[in-house]
Order: structure tokens, then C-alpha cells, then sequence
């Protein structure tokens, strides 16, 4: 396309590019796409500025859960390398201190071996609830636990628990952008993706149905419909 745009897509807590396999194909075609790596730093200033400094000069972001945060971040810092922003999957608020407690236990188990215990546990919340027994949804969560690895994960949660409140910055948001959730997502209630879409002028929201929080690899093809939209307009 003579008008192509990069995109850039950033996963989340405990997930790689894998996250992303599912829609890749269609978004390709409207640009090159970049999948950053979020797992080398553990505060999302840090996080934030690695993925400015090796992302094109401007491009389309989106972000699926921490990805969101950390997409939040990127919108402090370069707001005007942004030409668009999906937030997927993901919430503007700081951690309140009870999910930063149950952080803390999950970053200790992970750190004495046992991120895929951790991983095992974390899955039924991961996805929509008529699917937290299947086998490929499982086996991808644990793929992406060994790309991330216990380091990544540590890394990871360290930076989501110290996150900031991203709702005053919200209104200064001037690109186009897209909400993006599942109906069932057990982890984010669906009040907080229309929080944003409220706090954002012009944003969308779009609730896939039968869905849970990662949309992705539960529904590919609504996923990429809403964002080919996004993309296009």
C-alpha cells in the first residue's frame, strides 16, 4: 500500500509475540508490523523508552493487557509518534493493593521455579471460561512462559505493580483509537474498557462476544476485523 503505516504490537504479562500469530497475516498489509519486547527492564518509564527507541519514527500502536499500560507510557512520552491506539484487553488504572500483594506471590514462586505452576493457575482467567480447558490455549500460555522465562515474568509484574494512574492523561489522548475487549474477560471487567473509551475523545469500543482476555488466539477473526477497522479509518 502506497500509504502503509508500521504497527507496533505489544503483549502482555507473561506473553510474547505468539500472543500475536493469530492476526499478524491481515495486519501485515497495511504496514510492516514489530512486536516489542517488553520483558528487559521492570518499570514501565524504562520499558517505554526502549520500545521508542527502537520503534519507526511513527507508527500505529497496540497494546493487549500490561501491553496497554506500557502503551499508555508510550503516549506520555511520544504522543506524536502515535498515529493511532488499540487498547486491548487492558485497564487505566494502578494496581489497587490487594492485586499488588498476589503479584508479590506470583513473583516469589516464579523466582523458586515455578512459573509454570504459576502459569497453570493464571490460564482460567486468561481466556473466556468455556475455554480454560483447551489443550492449545494452555500449551500457547506455556510456550510464551518460555519465551518470557522467570526473569521476564519477575521483570514484568515488577513494573505492572508500580504502574501509574493513567486516567488524568487519558483526556490529552488525541488519536484515533480503539477499545478493544471480551465480553467474558475475568481478569478486566468490561465497566473499565468503557471507562476508557469514555475518557478518550472520539475512542471506540468494541466487546467481542464469547470471548474472554485474550482475543487473539480466542477469536482471531473478530479481533481482526475490529482492528482492520481501526486501520482504515
Amino acid at each position: 500500500m502506497d500509504n502503509s503505516l508500521p504497527i507496533l504490537l505489544i503483549p502482555g504479562l507473561v506473553s510474547s509475540p505468539r500472543i500475536y500469530a493469530p492476526i499478524i497475516p491481515a495486519l501485515w498489509r497495511f504496514g510492516p508490523v514489530t512486536v516489542a519486547n517488553h520483558i528487559r527492564d521492570d518499570n514501565m518509564a524504562m520499558i517505554a523508552r526502549r520500545i521508542l527507541a527502537e520503534a519507526p519514527p511513527r507508527f500505529a500502536l497496540a497494546g493487549h493487557s500490561m501491553g496497554g499500560y506500557i502503551a499508555f507510557e508510550i503516549m506520555r512520552q511520544a504522543a506524536e509518534r502515535v498515529a493511532k491506539l488499540a487498547l486491548i484487553n487492558t485497564q487505566a488504572r494502578p494496581d489497587a493493593a490487594e492485586a499488588s500483594a498476589r503479584r508479590r506471590a506470583l513473583i516469589a514462586r516464579a523466582r523458586d521455579g515455578g512459573l509454570h505452576d504459576v502459569i497453570d493457575e493464571l490460564v482460567p482467567l486468561m481466556v473466556h471460561p468455556s475455554r480454560a480447558g483447551e489443550a492449545d490455549l494452555r500449551r500457547l500460555f506455556h510456550d510464551m512462559g518460555d519465551d518470557v522465562r522467570a526473569e521476564g515474568f519477575i521483570n514484568n509484574q515488577t513494573a505492572i505493580i508500580a504502574r501509574v494512574d493513567s486516567r488524568p492523561t487519558m483526556a490529552a489522548i488525541k488519536c484515533a483509537t480503539l477499545v478493544l475487549t471480551g465480553d467474558r474477560d475475568m481478569l478486566i471487567p468490561n465497566t473499565l474498557s468503557k471507562e476508557m473509551a469514555e475518557g478518550i475523545a472520539g475512542a471506540k469500543l468494541v466487546i467481542i462476544p464469547d470471548c474472554g482476555h485474550s482475543p487473539q488466539p480466542e477469536r482471531p477473526q473478530a479481533t481482526i476485523e475490529a482492528l482492520l477497522e481501526w486501520l482504515r479509518n
